[in-house]
Parts: structure tokens; sequence; C-alpha cells
């Protein structure tokens, strides 16, 4: 499909021809895909939020721990924290410049992001019922007279559920720390120290759409939920390292343990 060969052209960090790569080599003005707006408005909110730790500046510390394009998953001697986001590149409209050659990663939200353009252009083109699942990143719409049931991953067993959500009309995504795990490090990465997450080890939100509930389940290792609704509009569960969970009252789920909220 055109429009995701265009969202990695841009976007991945994986592609040595990508726009994103071009501005790891060279600062400058960049004209982005009109909607990019979405997912750097998104961004700022979530960058302001969590106090700088959910954040499109984390690309080079991924690639310093080895979570590089050739999949090295060898970390370098010093791994850099991320820089500021004032101090690195102004965004408007369509328009980003960057101060600095600066390698950026929209990876907490950016899936997300990417579902919900498609589910609007299967809207547009009337199609009212149907559900889009991104390996784990879901959208449903349409489907409320009978909503699908969605497992939830076992964190540390994958043939295994903890719980499952009915989705008739709206998104679930999750994000868990023993997916693309590697040695002692995780693709779940404080950008200010540089260092895994370790209290937290897997998520999962619901809300209206992908994009805000892709980038909210990374959000919900830094931040707790409470400042997080103060500004999104969302249902959770997460599930801390010693397989304790916490959820919101709110949250229409079956769970299979003695979990309490």
């Amino acid at each position: 499909m055109k429009r995701i060969s265009e969202y990695g052209m841009t976007y991945s960090r994986f592609r040595d021809d990508s726009l994103v790569a071009q501005m790891s080599r060279e600062a400058g003005r960049y004209t982005l895909p009109s909607d990019s707006k979405l997912i750097f408005n998104f961004y700022e909110q979530l960058y302001r939020v969590t106090d700088g730790k959910v954040t499109p500046l984390i690309g080079q510390v991924l690639v310093d721990s080895g979570y590089d394009a050739a999949y090295s998953l060898v970390p370098q001697e010093i791994i850099q924290a991320a820089p500021l986001w004032e101090d690195s590149f102004e965004y408007a409209d369509s328009t980003l410049t960057l101060k600095q050659p600066t390698l950026l990663d929209i990876g907490a939200a950016g899936k997300g992001y990417l579902v919900d353009i498609i589910g609007e252009m299967l809207t547009e083109v009337a199609i009212a019922s149907y559900c889009i699942d991104a390996g784990g990143d879901i959208l449903v719409r349409g489907m409320s007279a009978a909503p699908f049931r969605i497992g939830l991953e076992h964190p540390h067993d994958d043939s295994q559920v903890i719980g499952v959500i009915p989705l008739g009309d709206g998104s679930i995504c999750a994000s868990a720390s023993n997916r693309r795990a590697w040695g002692d490090l995780h693709h779940i990465i404080d950008p200010h120290t540089a260092e895994p997450v370790r209290s937290i080890i897997a998520t999962w939100v619901v809300a209206s759409s992908a994009m805000i509930a892709d980038g909210l389940a990374t959000a919900l290792f830094f931040t707790p939920a409470a400042k997080l609704k103060q500004v999104f509009d969302f249902e959770y569960i997460l599930v801390k390292q010693d397989m304790t969970f916490e959820f919101s009252s709110g949250l229409n789920a079956e769970i299979f343990t003695g979990a309490t909220p």
C-alpha cells in the first residue's frame, strides 16, 4: 500500500534511505506528510506529561544500547542520555526544523499512528466495520454488537493469557519488556538514565485511537496512570515485576487471577 510505503520512507530508522536517516546526518528543515501533525502534537503532550521520558529523541539511545538497524544487540560502552526537545527541533504544521543532526524514533506511538491512518482510509471508502491487528496494536470499528475478545498475553508465557478484554469500537495496544529484549536490556529505556525500566513488565491500554493507546502503553512504564488521566481518556491494566496487577476502575475486562483494582 502506497501510504504504508510512504510511512516507512519517512519514519523508519532501520532504513538508510528514509527521511529520519537523513535527519540523523544533517540538520535543517524537513517537510513531513500532512498528517504528521497528529503524531508530533501527541508526542509533545506525552513528552510534557511524562517529564520527557516518552520522547521521539530516544533513537540514538536505542542504537547505542544495541537496538540498531543491524539488530546487533551489542550495547556500546557509553550510552548517552537523550537530548532535550527544546534543544533539538521545532515543529510547526508539517515542517520540522532540526537544530542539530538527530536520530528520531516514534516507535512508542508510531505503529498505532499508522493503524489509525489505515483505519481512516477504510472509513473514507465507506467500510464501516473492520478490525486491524498490527502485531498486537488493534483497532476495531463498527463491531459493538459482536465485540472481539482480545486476549492479554501472559508476560512470562506467550502460550497463555491472563485475561480478556471485549472490544467492539476503539483500540487496544500493549507494551511489554519481554518483547525486543536482549541480554540485560530491553527496548523500554528511560531516556534520562539510559537504563531499561524494571518495575513494570507489561501494559495494555484501551482508548479511542490506536495512536493514543499505543503511546500510553509505553507512558505507563514511566508515569502514574492518575497523572496521564489528567490529560488523556483511557482505561488500562499493567503488570508489575512481582506479577501484581493495577488497573483502572472503568476497565471492562475478565482477569484470570486474583487481581484487585
